[in-house]
């Protein structure tokens, strides 16, 4: 997925890089760049049979991108769909005479039809499988009382419940989607389990109603509806209404929850519970790019407390979280503190301290992986013993960083390679034509660039000394990686103008002269020019837009 998304990303940008203008160029700034590449490429400026056919077919390329992108019409099909919208035959997507905004409708509407015939074909399965441990042996055992019984040498460690959920969903139509969903419970050796089903039907834009049926073992049948609305642009409710039927009779049941958005990252709740738990719960949710805030209270039969809890998100390429939470109430006090981060394109692995009073300490594990969810709640002891909350703590950590350098590690990066050895296997040819494409458009420079440099020398302007493109191994830890790049130095001087480089935000691959030699990998640009007779250096990623000569890339040579 993510080699033909990057293909795609390429496909888009080809045109835009080869002209060297920013998505958002101009006419006339497209004119430019074009008469720029015509007066390089021009067929009659070569009298080498070879180089006249090199020109022929490059010049053919600009002006093939010129013609998609100075036409409104062509360029935003282009923008859309890449250059496979328009390769087809008769246009069978959108008229020719469709403003660039009305092909963007359609693109749009079209693009909701697949996703409709996607949805009727996906059953969206989602998962929950819980395990609970009771390790206080480890930390509650009298060994005095045990001496002399057999085998009580060891801490009895046992799994004391366990719950197994599972739903998936089969839409029906646009409109209507069948749920069905089951549970498996079991505590104690005492277990039982149910199954539900569930027909939701979206009404309007503004909402959904969804009718329930379940029963089980433990439980007698379960009758519930539930009704989702938007009141405002910022503000909705839910409600929940239930009948249960069992050996002492019906218990009606109701919730009706509703919520409202404060600001840009701020919702506010409002929850009314009617039932066997009846409760009033007021809760606000703050939930920005770098932090989740919640503080809540709730009174009612037989719970009320006050909660308030933090995560704080790092941005880091893991999406690592800290969070910490504080619960009190009539059951007593909970404090919670934990953390989880992310440890493969679809895996988070979190893990969380319970400290309650008088609950005892709780090691709380939890994978989640795609749709499914692996919970290991372990109890560790009811007391509050420091040396259960230490290793629940500690333990953790060092199991986690051993097993992220010795197995996660080394698996992702095999991945990786893995990965990458499959795209550019499938991206060879295309990689191979680019090359050439390169290599002849270099040739094609060499008389522009002598009287560039020419120019640039008489009035002390700007000399591209040496530039490389591709992908640089700097850190000391990735010194067994092999440094892949190609010499642009040409290509570069090229495109100098009035002693002035500017390269827009956007891949450089797509440059005249450049072409992709490490696909899949991190590329940057690194340039050594003279300015002024001044020594000037500078590096950049591939897609950092570059503006050259700049005070701040001079080179220091007074030591």
């Amino acid at each position: 997925m993510a080699t033909a998304l990057r293909e795609e990303e390429l496909d888009n940008e080809d045109y835009y890089s080869l002209l060297n203008v920013r998505r958002e160029a101009s006419s006339e700034e497209l004119k430019a760049a074009y008469r720029r590449l015509c007066m390089l490429y021009h067929p009659d400026k070569h009298r080498d049979p070879e180089l006249k056919s090199q020109a022929e077919q490059l010049f053919n390329l600009v002006h093939q991108a010129y013609e998609v992108l100075s036409d409104p019409q062509t360029r935003a099909i282009y923008d859309i769909y890449g250059r496979k919208g328009l390769e087809m035959e008769g246009w069978e997507i959108v008229e020719r005479r469709r403003t660039p905004a009305e092909i963007r409708e359609e693109f749009e509407r079209l693009q909701r039809e697949r996703e409709e015939r996607r949805l009727q074909q996906r059953t969206n399965p989602k998962g929950t499988i819980s395990v609970g441990v009771d390790a206080t042996d480890l930390f509650d055992r009298y060994d005095e009382d045990y001496e002399d019984v057999p085998g009580s040498g060891f801490p009895q460690i046992e799994i004391n419940k366990m719950h197994i959920s599972q739903s998936i969903e089969a839409p029906l139509t646009a409109t209507d989607t069948a749920i069905l969903s089951g549970s498996l419970s079991t505590q104690n050796g005492n277990g039982g389990g149910s199954i539900n089903f569930a027909l939701r039907r979206v009404t309007s834009a503004k909402g959904w109603g969804e009718f329930e049926f379940g029963a089980g073992d433990l439980q007698g049948p379960l009758f519930g509806l539930k009704l989702f609305r938007n009141l405002t642009p910022r503000c909705f409710i839910t409600t929940n209404c239930a009948l249960q039927f069992s050996s002492r009779g019906i218990r009606p049941g109701l919730t009706t929850v509703l919520a409202r958005n404060l600001d840009k990252n701020t919702m506010g709740y409002l929850q009314w519970r009617w039932g066997i738990q009846s409760a009033m719960n007021t809760s606000i949710v703050r939930d920005t790019k770098t932090s989740h805030f919640t503080v809540a209270f709730q009174l009612g039969i037989p719970h009320s407390f006050a909660l308030i809890s933090y995560q704080h998100k790092f941005q880091d390429d893991d999406q690592t979280r800290v969070k910490g939470s504080l619960k009190t109430g009539f059951f007593g006090t909970v404090v919670e503190y934990g953390a989880e981060r992310k440890i493969s394109r679809h895996s988070i692995l979190g893990a969380s301290v319970s400290i309650g009073i008088p609950q005892g300490v709780s090691l709380k594990i939890k994978l989640n992986r795609a749709s499914q969810t692996y919970f290991f709640p372990i109890h560790l002891t009811d007391q509050l013993l420091p040396s259960a909350i230490f290793y629940a703590t500690v333990g953790p950590l060092v199991v986690y960083f051993a097993m992220h350098r010795l197995v996660i590690k080394p698996y992702l990066r095999a991945q990786k390679e893995k990965e990458l050895e499959k795209q550019r296997e499938s991206t060879a040819t295309d990689i191979l034509q680019k090359k050439q494409e390169a290599e002849s458009a270099v040739r094609l420079m060499q008389e522009s660039v002598r009287r560039i440099i020419e120019a640039e020398e008489s009035r002390m302007g700007l000399i591209i000394l040496n530039a490389w493109y591709g992908k640089f191994v700097n850190d000391k830890s990735r010194k067994n990686e092999k440094a892949k790049v190609i010499d642009v130095t040409v290509p570069l001087q090229c495109l100098v103008k009035d002693s002035k480089l500017i390269l827009t935000e956007a891949s450089k691959a797509g440059l005249p002269g450049f072409y992709d030699p490490c696909v899949g990998e991190e590329k940057s640009l690194k340039v050594l020019y003279q300015f002024r007779g001044v020594l000037h250096q500078v590096m950049v990623t591939d897609g950092e837009a570059l503006r050259i000569p700049k005070q701040s890339h001079r080179i220091d040579t007074d030591g």
